[in-house]
């Protein structure tokens, strides 16, 4: 889709999709600001000797969480199968920047898709499976951001312990 539709479309949007809309493209920035400050060899680095006990994953592994949680909501919203993502978002698929960059292109998409299939913020009060009781789209889209943004702040305390460099600007 080219911008100049893609901004129309957007200009279009009802105040509470253009501020969801908006949230998670924040959130995707956001990922790829910090996956342009870490080397490939440091993807996946846990920190020092807190690794196996307080820290359970690396910078990459957050990241590829958050990405994964608005996969499995727009995949859940578009589709209605609600898969959690992990088997093809492990650090052995998707082992470097480059990977893990196409990998949220996907996901963007996926998320953009999503997106199209409102037409007003009178869809958020739709109520829909998701995937074990019905909930309200606004209650799905808040609990992937929230989430999405959770996994990606630890990715970011990860980055800050794991490295001297400045955090990208949030």
């Amino acid at each position: 889709m080219n911008r100049r539709l893609k901004a129309g479309l957007k200009a279009h949007m009802d105040p509470i999709l253009s501020s969801f809309d908006r949230q998670f493209s924040l959130l995707d920035g956001r990922s790829r600001q910090l996956l342009a400050k870490i080397e490939d060899d440091r993807l996946f680095e846990r920190p020092g000797d807190v690794a196996s006990t307080l820290v359970p994953l690396s910078c990459g592994e957050y990241i590829l969480r958050s990405a994964a949680m608005v996969e499995k909501t727009f995949g859940g919203i578009t589709t209605r199968l609600w898969d959690d993502p992990f088997e093809w978002t492990l650090p052995e698929k998707l082992s470097t920047t480059a990977a893990v960059l196409a990998y949220l292109d996907e996901v963007e998409e996926t998320r953009q898709k999503g997106f199209s299939f409102f037409t007003s913020d009178a869809d958020l009060t739709r109520k829909m499976p998701a995937p074990e009781k019905l909930r309200t789209v606004h209650d799905i889209l808040l609990d992937a951001i929230v989430t999405a943004s959770h996994f990606q702040g630890r990715a970011f305390a990860i980055f800050q312990t794991i490295s001297d460099q400045k955090l990208p600007r949030l």
